[in-house]
């Protein structure tokens, strides 16, 4: 399995990132025993689609899970709704993508169409209601402690696992996510000692504690704000993880398996 970094910056672009979008592959024979690079996608924030054409194309991801639908995990599904809709090479057909209730609504205003048909030609919306198969994927939704629904993923391919936190407060809900993860691809947006809102995100430290009692392999911390600095979130992750941890970077690569 194969996790690029397309975009990490949390709540809004940063200067170095677009917004949280991650690309996930793996080698795998298709229904004909054809070997192939299945793609999907977790999440597609503000400037997603500019940069994911780096990684891969476009046209060729399998499918899309949104953790959730706040405009920094999902907006640049508008632009995608227009690539898919007037390509040169025709009207693609329908890709499918999961994501909470009213995923299709939420997604048809945020473009002016009307609900009906909305963006239902260019994708074949299903909302998360236990685990699903894409290719080799297993990827089962967790709900966890967001303002709005919002789901953490745990996405499995062969023997190997990989755990997105998605956007969340502290819950049990990301022990059962990450449990013993290859890798926990896990959110920290807020520092200890802050006056932090409830029930919106993780500190550092809490997102160390969460993968040191989760048993996950290795830890890559994602939606760093730019309004702070990394830095001073990341020194709170490894005292309370003690496993290798890594700042999400655009562009940054990891193999598994």
């Amino acid at each position: 399995m194969k996790l690029t970094i397309v975009g990490c910056s949390g709540s809004y672009p940063g200067p170095d990132s677009p917004a949280s979008c991650y690309l996930v592959q793996h080698e795998a024979p298709d229904e004909n025993g054809t070997p192939r690079t299945w793609s999907i996608l977790l999440d597609m924030g503000n400037g997603a689609l500019g940069a994911l054409q780096k990684y891969v194309d476009p046209l060729a991801v399998d499918a899309v899970f949104l953790s959730h639908l706040h405009a920094d995990h999902c907006i640049d599904m508008t632009s995608y709704y227009v690539l898919r809709k007037y390509h040169p090479s025709g009207h693609q057909p329908p890709v499918p993508v999961w994501g909470p209730k009213g995923t299709p609504r939420r997604l048809a205003r945020a473009y002016d169409l009307p609900r009906k048909p909305g963006m239902g030609e260019e994708f074949d919306f299903r909302r998360y209601r236990g685990a699903v198969r894409v290719g080799p994927f297993q990827v089962t939704p967790y709900a966890v402690d967001h303002p709005v629904p919002a789901y953490g993923l745990r996405i499995t391919a062969g023997e190997v696992t990989l755990a997105y936190s998605g956007d969340t407060g502290p819950t049990p809900a990301l022990l059962e996510i990450a449990r013993d993860a290859d890798l926990f691809l896990v959110e920290a947006s807020f520092r200890s000692g802050d006056d932090n809102p409830p029930s919106l995100h993780l500190t550092g430290a809490e997102a160390g504690e969460y993968a040191a009692r989760a048993g996950a392999k290795q830890v890559v911390v994602t939606h760093l704000p730019p309004w702070h600095d990394a830095a001073t979130i990341m020194a709170e992750v490894g005292p309370a993880y003690g496993g290798p941890v890594y700042q999400a970077e655009a562009g940054a690569v990891y193999r598994l398996g």
